[in-house]
């Protein structure tokens, strides 16, 4: 069950993608206390990658086992895979070549040289998704295991950035994308930011995280933020779809914030 957001400002871009970073690094190890390994969901964009390098720069990193984190990612432009518009490379850039990660733990989604079109690149990556959602159910020995696997496996936390026009991942408003109530993964032809042809996970599997931390700074961003908190339908404000079953976290900056509802932010929320 989702449950309301919480609202964490920091002073501007620099603090709070260091701040996200040492959030992370302390959630994947109490995961990892927890379950044994660690499924995050990776964004792109200036603070996410940001972030991305801040975890590879932090003392704390190595507490991590980077060995038994999975990584997946919320969206991917579909061009070639050395095309320095991927946030894959980008991640690999920033971090996941500066840490001992597991290759085989690594889920790039297909590039426009394994497959033709998005379409076929989107299905790939909901199938793989599945087939981790029910490596992970069979591999589940616990009382409370599910009669049945998920439509994906077990995400502990999910990065999401945010757009001036409200988007999330590659769900643009009142596109066919974030309209969508039973794919998991969609092809997106259409994108209003290039590059055009994009794959994205959409809300019905971004939903099933168990924490969604949306990752936002500057001023061009604060009325989408404002929209989002205010409640606004996701078709027109897909910021406003993303929630976590057990926690929705916006992680912003002061630029970002000048719009969001005071009652939304807790006093403390600085270093919530």
């Amino acid at each position: 069950m989702s449950v309301d957001p919480r609202v964490s400002i920091h002073p501007d871009s620099s603090v709070l993608m260091a701040a996200i970073a040492a959030r992370l690094i302390t959630k994947l190890v109490d995961v990892q206390d927890k379950h044994g390994e660690a499924t995050v969901v990776l964004t792109g964009g200036t603070v996410g990658i940001g972030t991305l390098k801040a975890v590879a720069d932090s003392p704390a990193a190595p507490a991590v086992d980077w060995s038994r984190v999975n990584f997946w990612w919320g969206d991917e432009r579909f061009v070639a895979a050395d095309d320095a518009d991927r946030n894959t490379k980008q991640a690999f850039d920033a971090l996941l070549s500066h840490i001992p990660v597991d290759p085989a733990r690594i889920n790039q989604p297909a590039s426009s040289d394994d497959f033709d079109t998005p379409e076929e690149a989107a299905e790939d990556y909901a199938r793989r998704l599945r087939e981790a959602a029910q490596a992970e159910h069979a591999a589940d020995m616990s009382d409370d295991r599910p009669d049945e696997p998920g439509i994906v496996p077990r995400l502990d936390v999910v990065l999401l950035g945010v757009g001036p026009d409200a988007h999330v991942a590659s769900l643009f408003p009142e596109q066919g994308g974030i309209r969508e109530k039973s794919l998991t993964v969609v092809g997106v032809r259409n994108s209003p930011k290039p590059p055009p042809m994009r794959i994205s996970l959409t809300l019905p599997a971004i939903n099933t995280a168990a924490e969604v931390w949306m990752v936002v700074a500057g001023e061009d961003k604060a009325g989408a933020v404002g929209l989002a908190l205010a409640g606004a339908n996701p078709v027109q404000v897909p910021a406003a779809g993303p929630r976590g079953t057990s926690r929705t976290l916006w992680l912003i900056d002061e630029n970002a914030a000048s719009r969001v509802p005071r009652q939304l932010v807790r006093k403390d929320a600085a270093g919530a």
